[in-house]
């Protein structure tokens, strides 16, 4: 199949293709009820047979693709049956462990397809597995594979449409942050994903981390008293800089095995240069969604949920240079969020690029600043720690009230198999959060304060400022 055929065309037959899948299979379990082999013949505790596995592909097989993957294939409750990337084999790729920092890998579709293989094959007395399949193309993926949920982790400006597709086709799905590459894109995939019922969850994984319950069990403490400011303070960019302002004017030809044209996907037609992939794409508008579509949807997730934040009421941003063709180097965005309850109204200022708030009246000399601030009438958080120190310890951790999470990667699994949705789901956090993410870039190019009206997705003191909201597709691609 090529990749320009109609992609409506190849979502129905794939549709219909699923949907007799489920019949065939809704009638045979009736009547092989009594062939079910009991899961402790077939391998003893903590083995669950082929046929009660969530069977998952994934897209976009960079390296935090395939380290995605990795965590997904230690799940014995999972199998990866195939692997999508529109390149074949480079490298390159650039994988951000926290704990050792920047690494080079190779990336694409047979990297991760033995990568898969490989894996299994230790599982095998053989030693052999050859059943992960490769392709270039995510909807022929689609349309040929009997799975249940997919994980994206392709460019930003593709993370909609891919989406978009598999929930269509009733799959789960995992999707690195940012969902989306623009407002409404957000908007309609969890709105999509609320219809469908599937499971969802964010590429956020901090969320499900012991510190951010720490952030959460402070708040419901009143330990800092009610919050009017946050300020967050993030570093430069982990990736290098253009040296040029505007495109590069040299057309070098493709590498062999990458498919341009379906790279580019949705986003306006342009000749290749390696100042676009295979990961420096964040630098550029067409691509990629900035610092804050990259870091915010990490760093904004905890204060959107101990501060039961949706929709903000109005956005401004001002930056370094910028002409929309390269992201700027630094961002200062502000957000204002009307009242919740018992909860004041709140005034969220994001920094980026080496941009720095001000210094919080309580840290000590000496301590440098960083990360989320929540400043409280009766005190300041940094991070999840109290500040000074000194009424850190005095303090001690708050009251334990919140649920723990087992792992990020293990909420979309039990989640996928009919638990409870995961804690970065479409529908209840990662849309909106995302969404406002992209409000602040929507108000970079409007060059002014925004008022914004979230529940009806416009802007109300300039009309004009809502073509922002969302981008133009090229032809043959739609949500």
């Amino acid at each position: 199949m090529k990749h320009r055929e109609p992609v409506r065309r190849i979502l129905v037959e794939a549709s219909q293709e699923e949907l007799s899948r489920r019949k065939l299979l809704s009638g045979a379990v009736a009547g092989a009820a009594c062939a079910i082999v009991p899961r402790h013949v077939l391998g003893g505790p903590g083995h669950v047979p082929p046929s009660e596995k969530t069977v998952l592909a994934g897209i976009g097989m960079g390296g935090q693709g395939i380290q995605n993957i990795t965590n997904f294939l230690k799940m014995p409750e999972v199998q990866v049956t195939a692997v999508c990337d529109v390149n074949r084999e480079g490298g390159g790729y650039l994988s951000v462990n926290w704990n050792t920092c920047k690494e080079q890998r190779t990336g694409g579709r047979e990297p991760a397809r033995r990568a898969v293989d490989d894996f299994y094959a230790q599982q095998k007395p053989s030693g052999k597995y050859h059943g992960c399949r490769a392709y270039n193309d995510f909807r022929e993926l689609l349309a040929k594979e009997q799975i249940d949920a997919v994980m994206i982790a392709t460019p930003d400006h593709t993370h909609a449409v891919i989406a978009m597709a598999a929930i269509k086709l009733g799959k789960h799905v995992y999707c690195e942050k940012p969902l989306t590459h623009s407002v409404a894109e957000a908007r309609q995939v969890a709105e999509a994903a609320r219809r469908a019922g599937v499971a969802t969850q964010l590429g956020n994984a901090g969320q499900a981390s012991e510190e951010a319950r720490f952030v959460q069990e402070y708040i419901l403490d009143d330990a800092i008293g009610p919050v009017r400011e946050i300020q967050v303070g993030i570093g430069p960019r982990f990736w290098p800089y253009p040296t040029w302002r505007g495109r590069p004017q040299e057309t070098p030809p493709v590498p062999p095995g990458l498919d341009w044209d379906l790279w580019l996907g949705p986003a306006p037609e342009r000749p290749y240069h390696p100042a676009y992939c295979p990961w420096t794409w964040r630098n550029w508008w067409d691509f990629g969604t900035g610092l804050v579509g990259d870091l915010g949807c990490h760093v904004l997730s905890t204060p959107f949920k101990a501060l039961k934040l949706t929709h903000p009421v109005s956005v401004e941003a001002s930056s370094t240079i910028n002409d929309f063709e390269i992201h700027p180097h630094g961002v200062i965005a502000r957000f204002e969020f009307p009242a919740r309850g018992t909860m004041p109204p709140l005034t969220l200022t994001w920094y980026d690029g080496g941009l720095k708030p001000a210094r919080p009246k309580d840290l000590e000399p000496g301590r440098s600043t960083g990360g989320v601030i929540y400043m409280g009438e009766k005190g300041t958080l940094m991070g999840h720690r109290l500040i000074p120190e000194s009424r850190m310890k005095a303090y001690g951790r708050p009251p334990r009230k919140l649920p723990r999470s087992k792992g990020h990667f293990e909420e979309f699994v039990d989640a996928c198999r009919g638990g409870p949705a995961a804690g970065a789901n479409f529908p209840d956090h990662a849309g909106v959060l995302t969404e406002t993410c992209m409000l602040s870039n929507a108000a970079l190019h409007a060059g002014k304060k925004l008022e914004w009206d979230g529940p009806n997705m416009k802007f109300t003191n300039d009309a004009s400022a809502n073509r922002f909201l969302t981008r133009e597709y090229r032809g043959g691609w739609c949500l």
